[in-house]
């Protein structure tokens, strides 16, 4: 069982342009799924570029806004008694520099979406493009795979 809980904070609402919270659901349970990932929950937090600068500067000393921010609960997987969920953590994004980067990148905003969540759940799942060049392009590569998987 997947369990995926779906908010939102600063000035976003959803449905935001086409995107819904049953869409952000079901687009999450495949990415979890590609990578054999079961009997979790993780929240997902659409934001406005205001509260992610927040963020961003409270917890990670940057001072700006970004796309995304991962807060994985644990470190290590933790051993769970049989049919327990494991709670990933939670997933920032920020829907307003989603559509910024859709423009620069020129993709559209749900493919950019699609982008920043296979990424964010990456980071829950332990992956970080920020210990090497090498788990850089680990992560990359299986960002590019997820994506192709799903968008086709």
């Amino acid at each position: 069982m997947k369990r995926i809980e779906i908010y939102t904070e600063g000035n976003i609402s959803l449905p935001y342009k086409e995107l819904t919270a049953k869409y952000i659901e079901t687009l999450t349970k495949k990415i979890l799924t590609l990578n054999k990932v079961d009997n979790v929950a993780l929240c997902i937090i659409l934001t406005d570029n205001e509260v992610i600068h927040k963020i961003n500067r409270e917890y990670r000393s940057k001072d700006k806004p970004t796309d995304v921010i991962s807060f994985a609960y644990r470190d290590e997987p933790f051993p769970l008694c049989d049919g327990m969920e494991e709670e990933l953590g939670d997933i920032y994004i920020s829907l307003e520099k989603a559509e910024e980067q859709a423009k620069d990148f020129e993709v559209t905003f749900m493919d950019e979406f699609l982008r920043l969540l296979i990424h964010g759940i990456l980071h829950l799942l332990g992956y970080d493009h920020e210990r090497s060049i090498e788990d850089e392009k680990i992560m990359q590569k299986l960002e590019e795979d997820i994506l192709q998987k799903i968008s086709g």
